[in-house]
Formats: structure tokens, C-alpha cells, sequence
């Protein structure tokens, strides 16, 4: 039986869209119309992104290995409905577009190559522990710079503000967006994202074919070994490179940055950024693995049909907890005063005043205009304007006690004290 999210009757009508398409695709493969294995559409996948940017240069590399450990994964072990595999498909060709206008971009403006990203912050931290709230925050300084959606789906120069919406690309990531939202409804109380704001920065990361994006929406084991074996150099220099050109025309602008898997490679992103700056929040994360667990069933479940809740809780579980004792672990060979850390508590009552706590640290600039616009975005995005996540642990096996024994080694080395259920 399927296992869906409560939702309501908007969502239930969408679900409903859903499943006649996989039955009605699913009538059509009875019929000897099986659709093509993604390892043999290799070469179709490539070309419609050729055909759909009018570029052919996807540059050299190992990307081309990841990409294909995907295709196979998607073949032998995803469970994907008719539904999964048109959604996957989509995904992929809007991966290597991505590709294809990087690689563009630096073609046509080379001297981008050569800019230096200078101080750039980077917001780390387990998610709904404040990170979003912060990212965001930071964004209202005009001396910072964030990576925005439309152009973290599809790179190029930020041109100015008034040409936005004009831009195809920003009328592509609105359309995905809108369609996202109408696929999950549920999801605009979790993280409600525009093409103008701003937006994690996996996406550079995803033209690497190196991320944790894909086999949380999908089962794929194999890839998920894979991922685990490569050197992530390669993926934050291009990174890197990405950010040089989207912010080529500001390049005096520091950057803000946001992923919380930016924790599982802090050597690597000191190596690529050497001057970086981090911000770490911290909360209990009893408080916060059930609604990603919610998150991760309710995404992956338009994937893939039917999903195993505790499967998924057992997964999540160990993978924050790992990823947490990681970054504590890498934090020990880094000079302490390239950290900042705020607890959750301190950012939900006074999140303008934590900022300033973070510029005080760093020795940023902080002014009048600076607090204004950081307090008018604050009362302008109140919390729940899109009401609330429901989710409860015990759907996904998930115990107070369980939790606090597997994060007991991040709750002791970051002082998160447990938190009251409710």
C-alpha cells in the first residue's frame, strides 16, 4: 500500500493526477511500449540538453562516470513509477544544462576565471535549525551577494535586476517552482523558495553529478557508494568557478552560501575558498530529523509509489548523525576563530541581533541602513506565512531517546542541550 503525507484536499487532488498518469503509462508498457532503459538514453538525455541551450560543449572530466553510475542505479535499483521516471528525466537534462551554460559562460567571459572570491560566509548547520532564516537575512546586506534559484538552476552572469524577469531562465525556474509546489503542497510550509531568492548551492555541485540530491529523491544504493568513494575537489572547484561567473558583474560583493553537506567537506572547502568564513547553527535534532524524514518521504514518494517510513527514518538517522560527527571531527584541525556558531534559540528570538553578532566576529561592516533592511525583511516573511509542517516521529521509528543516543557526540561537542517535545 502507499504510504502518502497527510495533506489536504489540494494535494490529494494533485496525488490523484499522479497516480491515473502511472496508470495510464502503466497500461500503455503492458501493451509491449516499454519505456527506454536511462542507460541506453545516454546519448538522448545529452542531446536534448544540446537542442534545448543550443550549446554543445559539456567539458571534460569524470562528471561523465557519475552521470552514468546514475543511469544505471535508475535502472537496476529505483523503484520509480512512470511518474519518477518522467520527473528523473526532466531533472537530468536540467542538470546538464546547468553544464552546458557554465561551460558557455566561461567561454565567453574568461577573465571571471580570474577573480578572486574573497571572505566568502558560508551558513552550515542541521536543516530547520535556522539556516534559511540566516541565509536570508544576510542576503539584505547589498555589500553581500547570494546565489539565487534562476541562476543556480541556470548559470550566467547576474544580469541587472530590472531584466530579470524578461530572462527565459527566470521564466524556466518560476514555471519549475510553480510546479514543484503544485506536485507537493505540503512543501511550501517546509521551504518556500522563489527564482529571485535565494537558493542552497547544491546545484553546483549537481553539474559534477556528485551530490546527495539524487538518492535522497530515488533508491540508488550503488550511486550512493560511488558518491561516497570520489575526491570532492573536483566539484568545489567548479563550484567555485560558477560563482565566479554568475557574480562576475559584482565581484567586490562577498558571497553567502548555504548547504548544510558543505559540513561533510570543510578541508575541501578550505582548500577551494581559503579564506572562508563559517556560521554554524545548532539545535536538537530530535527536533528536526522528523520533519526531514517527512520532507524526504513525501518527495520521494512521488518517485518511486511506495516508500518504507522507518526505512527512511533509519537512513536519515544515521546519515546527520554521521555528517555531524564529521564536521565536528574536521572542525578540530581548523583555527577556531574561522567559526561562528549560533544556537537555534539565539537566531528565533533575535535573528538580526545574531547576524550582528556574526559581523562583530568577522570584523564585517555593520551600519544603520544594514539593520534596517535585515528588520524590515524580519517583519516582512513572518514564520508560517504558509502554515504548518505536520509530521509525527513515531511514523518513521524515530524515539526522543534514539535520537538523543545517536547525536549524543554532536550534543556533547556543540553544548545543544535536548529540547522539550512539542
Amino acid at each position: 500500500m502507499i504510504s502518502w503525507p497527510a495533506e489536504g484536499r489540494g494535494a490529494m487532488r494533485t496525488r490523484l493526477a499522479v497516480r491515473i498518469y502511472n496508470a495510464v503509462q502503466r497500461s500503455i508498457g503492458s501493451l509491449g511500449r516499454a519505456p527506454a532503459r536511462f542507460a541506453e538514453s545516454e546519448q538522448a538525455l545529452l542531446d536534448a540538453a544540446r537542442e534545448a541551450t543550443g550549446i554543445s560543449e559539456f567539458g571534460s572530466g569524470a562528471w561523465i562516470d557519475g552521470f552514468r553510475v546514475l543511469l544505471d542505479g535508475y535502472d537496476r535499483e529505483a523503484r520509480l513509477t512512470p511518474f519518477g521516471r518522467r520527473m528523473v528525466r526532466q531533472e537530468l537534462i536540467g542538470v546538464l544544462c546547468a553544464r552546458l551554460l557554465s561551460q558557455a559562460g566561461w567561454q565567453q567571459h574568461p577573465a571571471c576565471l580570474t577573480t578572486q572570491i574573497r571572505r566568502p560566509i558560508f551558513v552550515l548547520g542541521l536543516p530547520r535549525s535556522g539556516t534559511t532564516a540566516l541565509h536570508r537575512l544576510l542576503g539584505q546586506d547589498p555589500a553581500n551577494q547570494v546565489l539565487e534559484f534562476w541562476l543556480a538552476a541556470a548559470p550566467g552572469p547576474r544580469p541587472p535586476r530590472h531584466a530579470w524577469r524578461a530572462d527565459p531562465r527566470h521564466r524556466a525556474a518560476v514555471r519549475a517552482l510553480r510546479t514543484m509546489y503544485w506536485l507537493d503542497p505540503g512543501l511550501k510550509a517546509i521551504h518556500w523558495m522563489t527564482a529571485d531568492g535565494p537558493e542552497e548551492c547544491r546545484h553546483l555541485l549537481q553539474q559534477s553529478f556528485t551530490d546527495d540530491t539524487f538518492d535522497s529523491n530515488a533508491t540508488l544504493p550503488s550511486y550512493t557508494k560511488w558518491f561516497g568513494e570520489q575526491d570532492p575537489r573536483v566539484a568545489y572547484a567548479r563550484h567555485r568557478d560558477v560563482l565566479r561567473l554568475v557574480g562576475s558583474p559584482t565581484p567586490d560583493r562577498r558571497w553567502v552560501l548555504k548547504y548544510p553537506a558543505h559540513i561533510r567537506n570543510l578541508d575541501v572547502v578550505l582548500e577551494t575558498y581559503p579564506d572562508a568564513c563559517f556560521v554554524q547553527t545548532h539545535r536538537d535534532p530530535a527536533r528536526v530529523l522528523p520533519s526531514l524524514c517527512s520532507l524526504v518521504a513525501g518527495w520521494r514518494s512521488l518517485y518511486e509509489g511506495e516508500i518504507d517510513p522507518r526505512a527512511i527514518g533509519r537512513w536519515q538517522l544515521d546519515m546527520w548523525a554521521t555528517l555531524m560527527e564529521r564536521g565536528l571531527e574536521q572542525r578540530r584541525a581548523i583555527p577556531s576563530e574561522r567559526f561562528f556558531d549560533l544556537h537555534f534559540g539565539e537566531v528565533a528570538s533575535d535573528p538580526v541581533g545574531a547576524v550582528r553578532r556574526v559581523y562583530d566576529h568577522f570584523g564585517f561592516d555593520w551600519d544603520e541602513e544594514v539593520e534596517r533592511r535585515m528588520r524590515a525583511w524580519h517583519q516582512e516573511d513572518p514564520q508560517g506565512r504558509y502554515g504548518a509542517h505536520r509530521y509525527r516521529a513515531e511514523r518513521f521509528g524515530l524515539s526522543e531517546d534514539a535520537m538523543a543516543e545517536r547525536f549524543a557526540r554532536y550534543r556533547e561537542g556543540f553544548g545543544v542541550a535536548r529540547e522539550t517535545p512539542g
